[in-house]
């Protein structure tokens, strides 16, 4: 069972890293600057980027903070209706967190690259199965 700040803490690690993904996403692949010789499309783009880098931290200790009471008591419990979802946001932890570090860190263009293809799929595969599993009810229990 997970306390209200846990909670709390997740759910805002979440909205704040997905948003300031996106916002960045958006900015550098969907808009153009109007000055061709200009290094990035928006001029908040390097601040998005850099509030995503400071907020990611953030989503990484709010799930380790609640995998002692709540993400291990639920992988080994395969009969809760939210075992599925919650094992598919597990699963795609890793290379959503991992690619997210070694874009930073990469100096070949190719595995920059690489990166960050993963880490958009991963990014959005994670943002859905973390909604579903919040979405998915659990049975009521019987007086």
């Amino acid at each position: 069972m997970m306390s209200r700040a846990q909670v709390i803490t997740l759910h805002i690690a979440v909205a704040l890293t997905t948003i300031t993904g996106v916002v960045f996403a958006v900015m550098k692949y969907s808009m153009k600057s109007a000055d061709p010789f200009a290094v990035v499309n928006h001029p908040w783009q390097p601040s998005m980027l850099s509030a995503h880098v400071v907020v990611a931290p953030l989503l990484v200790f709010a799930l380790g903070w609640i995998f002692g009471n709540h993400i291990a008591p639920g992988l080994t419990n395969r009969t809760t209706p939210k075992w599925k979802s919650g094992a598919f946001t597990m699963a795609i932890l890793a290379p959503m967190i991992l690619s997210g570090y070694f874009m930073q860190i990469a100096t070949a263009d190719a595995t920059r690259q690489a990166m960050a293809v993963l880490h958009w799929v991963t990014s959005a595969f994670f943002v859905v199965a973390y909604v579903v599993h919040l979405l998915t009810r659990k049975p009521q229990e019987k007086t």
